[in-house]
């Protein structure tokens, strides 16, 4: 696919150009090392590289021109656009190359700090019901028509994005969900998208390496309620419980649909009981649509918020109750959310992606009300990130588990045992007593074969903040690690033993 250069460039804040701009172009990218023949290379500021430095790499790769907030001084010869903004430049460029193909789909964005996966897996799944295939974009993986591709992280860089659209719209499809990250939004890589549905789940601590503050965190989760593309969604999907909906119910002029705990929410439980086999729940839903009634593989006081949300993107698209009953039903799991490892073994584990304090307290929350015997838990804190939080989440592991196992999670550059004497103070401070309440591992396999050794017949073991990941970021290696075969491994190894 080709096309002209100032044709892509429409939108883009020019500063300056030099060089002809009537040529064809093949493609954008902001990474040099892709950069083939006729592409446009984006020199992106990035967090912790300049990709200006990179410009003579991609000039020798047969980059057609340079994008940069530089004035390009010292490249004759080349291209070269100089524009305010290199990200928003990135963003429109992708966008145009693409054929603009968001604003061909009704397009869902959910943003938030915890829910954001599961509640797109159950909007999908509703849509489904009602004979909609929907496009999926989120921390697990990105899949539509004729893709199905494990993420890289939860909101791809514009240039994967829009082509990623391009080909649900070329597909035939008219949907696609999203999960917006506060970073995709901040690093605008979702700049200029027409959101028709927005929904916000919530707002807990996380990420304030990034954003200072909480304030800050909020306002870049705002963005996408005010309108990425200026224009503001035609329907709010707003969580009443959550201290911030009165500021954004304020937003004008969207229709808002209310989803939460609270009765006087437009959708909120009026009935919910686990399920006989303990392994979903029987749930009753007020909402516009009448009463629904269902049976759902999730479980738990998080996924009654995530289901309303998604009840609340049917409302705003005006689906049947009878689609909205089915897609709930249907849908019996999502990876790494509250998942089952079964091995034969006589008491529950679960694999979970809580990497929050709060996301943590309600994983145990849920796990105490559906066990009888007792609550272990294996959490950790990932290296190179907000250090605030992890006493917080020790002192969470304390008090709400009968014994909690500090261990490693994606500890990147730094040292493990480091983050978990980060990790202990929180521990102590919830009166927890080192090799009676809890103990620190830092080889997390032997923290998982630890506490399986503890469990009993009616426990829960609580295997927190990896999830559907497949890896363990050590240093800036990234090794084969999952949770869920790591389990079953175990629980095979130990039953031999006990066998034997």
């Amino acid at each position: 696919m080709k096309m002209l250069l100032s044709a892509v460039l429409s939108g883009c804040s020019v500063v300056h150009t030099r060089g002809e701009v009537n040529l064809e172009v093949s493609g954008i990218t902001l990474d040099s090392r892709t950069v083939a023949p006729g592409f446009v290379f984006v020199a992106i500021r990035g967090l912790k590289t300049d990709g200006n430095r990179f410009v003579p790499q991609a000039i020798a790769r047969g980059a057609a021109a340079i994008v940069s907030v530089l004035p390009g001084e010292g490249y004759p010869g080349t291209t070269w656009i100089q524009v305010a903004d290199e990200r928003a430049a990135l963003a429109a460029l992708a966008a145009n190359f693409n054929g603009r193909p968001a604003e061909k789909l009704h397009a869902i964005g959910i943003t938030g700090t915890n829910g954001k996966t599961t509640t797109s897996c159950v909007v999908e799944a509703i849509l489904h019901s009602a004979g909609f295939p929907c496009a999926v974009f989120g921390t697990i993986e990105y899949r539509g028509p004729g893709f199905r591709l494990t993420a890289e992280r939860t909101t791809p860089e514009a240039p994967e994005l829009q082509a990623l659209f391009k080909r649900v719209v070329d597909g035939g499809w008219k949907y696609a969900v999203m999960e917006v990250s506060s970073h995709a939004i901040e690093l605008k890589r979702v700049e200029g998208l027409r959101f028709e549905v927005g929904v916000f789940t919530n707002l807990t601590r996380d990420h304030l390496d990034l954003h200072n503050d909480m304030r800050s965190y909020f306002l870049a989760k705002k963005k996408l309620f005010t309108g990425l593309d200026r224009t503001v969604p035609r329907v709010l999907v707003l969580n009443r419980d959550d201290p911030h909906f009165d500021e954004l119910k304020a937003i004008a002029p969207s229709r808002v649909v209310s989803y939460g705990l609270n009765l006087a929410a437009d959708i909120c439980p009026t009935r919910h009981a686990p399920a006989a086999d303990l392994k979903g729940m029987d749930v009753a839903y007020k909402s516009p649509l009448g009463e629904l009634q269902m049976q759902t593989g999730l479980i738990g006081k998080p996924n009654l918020y995530n289901i309303g949300a998604a009840i609340g993107v049917a409302v705003g698209f005006g689906l049947s109750a009878e689609a909205t009953r089915q897609g709930v039903a249907q849908l019996q799991n999502v990876p790494g959310r509250f998942e089952l490892v079964q091995a034969e073994q006589a008491f529950r584990v679960v694999v979970d992606y809580a990497h929050t304090d709060d996301a943590l307290a309600r994983l145990l929350e849920t796990a105490r009300e559906i066990t009888p015997g007792h609550v272990f838990v294996v959490f950790g804190c990932g290296g190179d990130r907000d250090r605030t939080k992890r006493p917080l989440m020790g002192e969470v592991a304390a008090r709400a588990s009968d014994f909690a196992v500090a261990t490693s999670d994606n500890p990147r550059g730094e040292d493990p045992m480091a983050i978990l004497r980060d990790v202990e103070p929180g521990l102590q401070r919830a009166g927890g007593v080192e090799g009676k309440t809890y103990r620190m591992i830092p080889d997390r396999r032997e923290a998982i074969r630890f506490v399986l050794k503890l469990a009993r017949p009616g426990d829960t073991v609580l295997l927190a903040g990896k999830g559907h990941e497949t890896y363990q970021i050590i240093g800036n290696e990234a090794l084969p690690f999952d949770d869920r075969a790591v389990a079953r491994e175990l629980l095979d190894e130990l039953a031999t033993g006990r066998n034997r």
